[in-house]
């Protein structure tokens, strides 16, 4: 065993210690060469069955990875719904079917499982989980991968069963990402929680079954810290910022063109997405995923690094104090209630589409024109960088300041946005990202995504325009964000990223 190596539940699996920018962590690789121990883990542990149990954004992802990674081990996997569920069919369309075993009524998956996969959606896990808990086998495991209903229960005083494991495992991106990069032969990063070790295995089944859905590494946090940081980033950069973000970078360019006498035509229109969505989402992003953010700074041209360096400043100090208010609705529990309460709501009246503004319909035309999906932006746009990477660092600061591990913050903040969320918006739109996701994160992002709009039109934009000089910029600001602990321990993260970019179907 390697001096370095620090010992995580039996020490089955190989462990790393990894500096993130002067904070050490302990991280778990995995890869599929290590079949041979998640079996041995499974079954040394009397994991012969595991229940996936729904069919939202994450159970059909895992439910084929979990098939596909533990084929000839004799573990079954079983997929479990709702009898009156619409969702059966679309399982049976890719072999999960009464016929074979592995598709059956949910209540009766869970109670027969030594392994369930709690993958309904946060609004229907409350309304369960007292008739889940009493059906829960002696001894097995629960496993989430969102702590959603982990805050419920703290916000009312209540706690999971005591005579089961409860765990959590959570990629770094949503389901489509997980099953499309395992199909891809590589994978995604995964978080891994242990809220309660009945057996005194909990922490070897959580990594072996982040292992088996093909974590290329796994990354230890709390199901508190996790649903936290989760639900905060989804309402924050990950979703709800970078909707409102491009929204108003878009608007704003047309009304330049206007304010200089120009006429906004197709042309007009079509250059303005380019220069908003397509260049966030385009050269932006990538240059994130390769290394880090401070080379999208150095990647700008000289005489243009002001207009980045002035509306970084703008958008870091709008950010900071909406940022907080997220993060205390969401640390407080009244997100969490928001959620819960729109259950019922939505059953009569479902989520509109986001994508019918012109912004995202100027988009449609772009991407069947070939230049999003063939073509990148030849250069970084100072503003729309300087205005999205403001938020962002302000998001980095405040979860750093609450005590998230410096992993947790990389992922929640730029890897997953850049890795996983962002492609499908550059490649299908605003939309297809958002709607992808869970329903807690769709509700966050359309609840929010309209204040970060507001922040940038009616604080970001004007201050930009009045200080739009030298001395105008805040030296102080892009001092810090220029030295800032995050870009080192970007650069150690991005060395355990996918081993390749995703490719959307």
């Amino acid at each position: 065993m390697d001096a370095n190596t620090v010992i995580i539940g039996s020490g089955i699996f190989p462990t790393r210690i990894v500096d993130l920018g002067g904070t050490e962590e302990v991280i778990v690789p995995g890869d599929r060469n290590k079949k041979y121990l998640v079996h041995r883990v499974f079954k040394d542990n009397g994991v012969k069955q595991i229940g996936v149990i729904g069919w939202g954004s994450q159970a059909p992802a895992q439910a084929q990875n979990l098939r596909d990674f533990l084929h000839g081990t004799g573990i079954k996997v079983v997929v479990g719904l709702r009898k009156e569920s619409k969702s059966a069919e679309a399982a049976r369309r890719i072999e999960f079917t009464e016929e074979n075993g592995t598709l059956g009524d949910m209540w009766e998956v869970i109670s027969s499982s030594d392994l369930v996969l709690l993958l309904i959606s946060d609004v229907a896990q409350v309304e369960n989980y007292k008739k889940i808990f009493s059906v829960l086998k002696y001894g097995s495991t629960l496993g989430f991968s969102h702590g959603f209903l982990s805050g419920y229960l703290e916000e009312i005083g209540e706690k999971f069963p005591y005579v089961v494991n409860v765990i959590g495992v959570c990629p770094k991106g949503m389901g489509l990402s997980v099953r499309r990069l395992y199909e891809q032969g590589s994978g995604i990063n995964c978080s891994f929680a242990v809220e309660q070790d009945f057996t005194g295995s909990a922490t070897d089944t959580a990594l072996a079954w982040a292992i088996a859905i093909g974590a290329p590494y796994v990354f230890k946090t709390t199901l508190g810290n996790e649903w936290r940081s989760d639900l905060f980033g989804e309402r924050a950069i990950l979703l709800g910022a970078i909707h409102g973000i491009v929204e108003a970078v878009y608007r704003f360019i047309l009304e330049e063109v206007v304010s200089v006498g120009m006429a906004i035509n197709n042309s007009q229109q079509e250059l303005a997405f380019v220069a908003s969505a397509e260049n966030l989402t385009g050269i932006i992003s990538d240059t994130m995923s390769r290394g880090g953010i401070l080379p999208v700074y150095k990647g700008i041209s000289i005489n243009q690094k002001r207009i980045f360096e002035t509306i970084y400043a703008h958008a870091y100090k709008a950010a900071t104090p909406l940022l907080r208010e997220i993060y205390d609705e969401v640390n407080s529990g009244r997100e969490i209630r928001s959620v819960v309460d729109a259950g019922n709501r939505l059953k009569k009246y479902p989520m509109p589409k986001i994508a019918d503004t012109e912004m995202w319909k100027v988009g449609e035309i772009v991407r069947m024109k070939g230049r999003t999906n063939n073509k990148k932006p030849e250069k970084i746009n100072p503003f729309t960088a300087g205005a999205y990477i403001g938020v962002m660092m302000a998001q980095i600061d405040l979860l750093i300041e609450k005590g998230h591990s410096i992993s947790e913050v990389c992922n929640e903040s730029v890897i997953e946005a850049v890795d996983s969320l962002n492609p499908f918006m550059r490649a299908k739109g605003i939309d297809y990202m958002v709607d992808n996701c869970s329903t807690t994160a769709r509700l966050g992002a359309r609840k929010w995504a309209p204040r970060f709009e507001y922040m940038c039109r009616q604080e970001v934009f004007p201050a930009y325009l009045t200080h739009l000089r030298p001395q105008a910029v805040d030296g102080e600001l892009i001092e810090a964000f220029k030295n800032h602990k995050i870009h080192n321990a970007l650069a150690t993260c991005l060395t355990l990223r996918p081993s390749i970019n995703i490719a959307i179907k």
